[in-house]
């Protein structure tokens, strides 16, 4: 299924060239470069304006413009002109990169010779003299295809970019007592770009009783109905369940604004089962499985989190809690031996049911037991549950500490092929190193319980995404591996 709510790149590579060289060699390379990536990757957009200079800045970037491209590569077929190079990623007001060409044979190294390699580093000086920002890959010099190769994985970050600039998240109610841990000050959304709309939960309660006999519900129900299929074992709660799924939907499309995109932080209780009649956990899920992160607990940061994840994975995410340790008798039969990791780098990322179904190896439509222990079972029904489907993943978060600044940590693992033998959505998770992350990132950092998980490694791409929006250097944090120690581990244990 195609994920709605996401952006798309279209990306424009311009070529510069330094006036006291070839412009022949710039233009030339930056042809191979298309070829190059067309052929391997699909469309990019060719600006036929060569920049030398500050006019030519302003016609290649009204054609950038007037094609549609809303990320860009600026290519330094040789040296190039620093000035006019930065001033385009300055007027341009979009994501950017900077690449540049390696030189092709020792044969032609006087008429030939492009010297980008210094040229890039005169480009990354400009760029931090106006305070621009840049992704400038690993090793940016390259051949054209290696400078294909780099345009490819600029795409996703560049989708991550474009879609923070563009998104609104929407609220509903403030975090549930005793969930402190969820709250964070939304000062970073706003140097982010991101908007946010916080409500009442009265407000989503009232558009709920609106919506009580929708036309559209008997629809919403039979495509619930298709996708739980034999999980179907709360048929009389459907009604409820899709009632607030249009409730939802309805409210995005009324209050989205000026804003292409919208991720959803809502409340899930205490009032909510009592007064709704349900939990919201399996909406929660479909509309996340549909590219649109709904996250429990009213948790913002989460929120943000999840889509983020999303654009650059383009698949659906799931949000959980990091929640318990893996027993030592299921690790001894289940792990020890059949995977190399230690008891300490194993736990269960749980959460109720807000799991879409697609990541889970088999689901049921249940109720919520821990909120059942207080509170009648038929109003706590609604949640999604089944072991979450083995592979690897990516457990992130992007966060705001209480005094609003801005970290995040990344740690790249699986979901191991073994039965968690408990409820929810749920699964057994697997990260090098994770006991030492846990205590001297999560604990040592004040980060909350709930992680993003996406499905697959893209480490590296978010990592690349957390530079690009100004999260320091020192807290983006991650597994380390052994003999690499934390800054408050202690050396002697």
């Amino acid at each position: 299924m195609k994920l709605q709510n996401m952006p798309q790149e279209k990306i424009a590579i311009v070529a510069v060239s330094r006036d006291c060289f070839p412009m022949d060699l710039s233009v030339n390379r930056r042809k191979a470069v298309v070829a190059a990536y067309t052929e391997k990757y699909g469309e990019i957009y060719e600006c036929p304006v060569c920049i030398e200079n500050e006019l030519d800045m302003k016609k290649a970037l009204a054609d950038v413009k007037a094609a549609g491209c809303n990320a860009l590569v600026v290519y330094l077929g040789n040296f190039g002109p620093e000035t006019p190079e930065t001033l385009l990623v300055k007027e341009f007001d979009g994501p950017a990169m900077v690449i540049a060409a390696a030189e092709e044979t020792g044969n032609n190294l006087i008429q030939g010779r492009g010297d980008a390699y210094c040229g890039v580093l005169n480009a990354s000086y400009n760029l931090k003299l106006r305070n621009l920002k840049a992704y400038i890959p690993e090793y940016p010099v390259g051949t054209a295809t290696d400078c294909a190769d780099m345009i490819a994985e600029f795409r996703p970050i560049a989708r991550a970019i474009i879609g923070l600039k563009n998104l609104k998240i929407i609220t509903f109610g403030p975090r549930p007592q005793d969930f402190l841990a969820c709250n964070a000050p939304i000062k970073q959304l706003y140097n982010l770009g991101v908007e946010i709309e916080e409500n009442s939960e009265l407000d989503l309660f009232e558009a709920f009783n609106k919506h009580e006999n929708d036309p559209r519900i008997p629809d919403v129900i039979k495509d619930m109905e298709a996708e739980l299929g034999a999980g179907n074992k709360k048929p009389e709660i459907l009604k409820k369940l899709a009632q607030y799924e249009l409730t939802l939907l309805d409210w995005i499309e009324a209050h989205k604004g000026s804003r292409e995109f919208v991720a959803v932080a809502g409340k899930c209780w205490p009032a909510f089962q009592t007064q709704f009649g349900c939990v919201p956990c399996y909406v929660n899920s479909r509309l996340t499985g549909l590219g649109i992160p709904v996250s429990c607990e009213v948790d913002i940061y989460g929120a943000l989190s999840e889509f983020i994840g999303s654009v650059i994975s383009q698949d659906a995410v799931t949000l959980l809690d990091i929640n318990n340790t893996v027993p030592s008798d299921m690790y001894e039969e289940g792990i020890k031996g059949k995977f190399d990791y230690t008891l300490q780098d194993t736990f269960m990322g749980f959460h109720c049911g807000n799991t879409c179904s697609s990541k889970l190896s088999s689901c049921e439509m249940k109720y919520q037991l821990i909120m059942a222990r207080n509170l009648p079972e038929e109003v706590t029904q609604g949640t999604l549950e089944g072991d979450i489907i083995p592979g690897d993943i990516t457990f992130f978060r992007l966060q705001s500490t209480s005094d609003a600044k801005i970290r995040a940590y990344i740690a790249q693992g699986e979901v191991l092929p073994v039965a968690t033998r408990s409820f929810g959505a749920i699964g057994v998770f697997a990260i090098s190193e994770m006991g030492r992350f846990y205590r001297h990132v999560l604990i040592e950092k004040n980060y909350p319980h709930h992680g993003a998980v996406a499905f697959g490694h893209f480490g590296k791409t978010l990592y690349e995404v957390f530079k690009y929006i100004g999260v320091p250097l020192d807290e983006i944090d991650f597994n380390q591996p052994k003999g690499m120690m934390y800054p408050s581990e202690n050396p002697f244990k």
